[in-house]
C-alpha cells in the first residue's frame, strides 16, 4: 500500500465518525481546549479526548500548549497538502 493510501485511510478514519467530524467543525471556527469542545459538542471530556487522539494520529488536528491549557486546531496545511497530492495523483491516471 502506498504512503498516499495509508494517509487517506487515516484521514477516512478521522472523518468517518460523526463525533469526530463535529469536533473538526468546532475547531474550524477557532482553536479550542478539550473543555470548550466538550461543551459545544455535548460529549464528556474523556470522550472528546479520545476522539482528539484519533484526529491527532490522523494528522487532522494539532495541539499547542498555552500555559496549562492545550489548544487544539485543525491541521489545515496537512489536509490541503494531502488533498492536493490526491488530486494530482488522480489527474495523472487514465480512467
Amino acid at each position: 500500500m502506498s504512503e498516499l493510501c495509508k494517509q487517506m485511510a487515516k484521514m477516512g478514519k478521522g472523518l468517518g465518525n460523526e463525533n469526530r467530524f463535529t469536533i473538526l467543525q468546532v475547531l474550524m471556527k477557532k482553536p479550542s481546549t478539550v473543555g470548550e469542545i466538550s461543551k459545544k459538542v455535548e460529549l464528556p471530556q474523556p470522550s472528546v479526548s479520545q476522539h482528539l487522539k484519533v484526529l491527532k494520529e490522523a494528522n487532522l488536528v494539532e495541539n499547542t500548549r498555552k500555559g496549562q491549557e492545550v489548544l487544539y486546531k485543525v491541521n489545515v496545511s496537512f489536509m490541503a497538502s494531502l488533498l492536493k497530492t490526491l488530486t494530482t495523483n488522480l489527474s495523472n491516471k487514465n480512467y
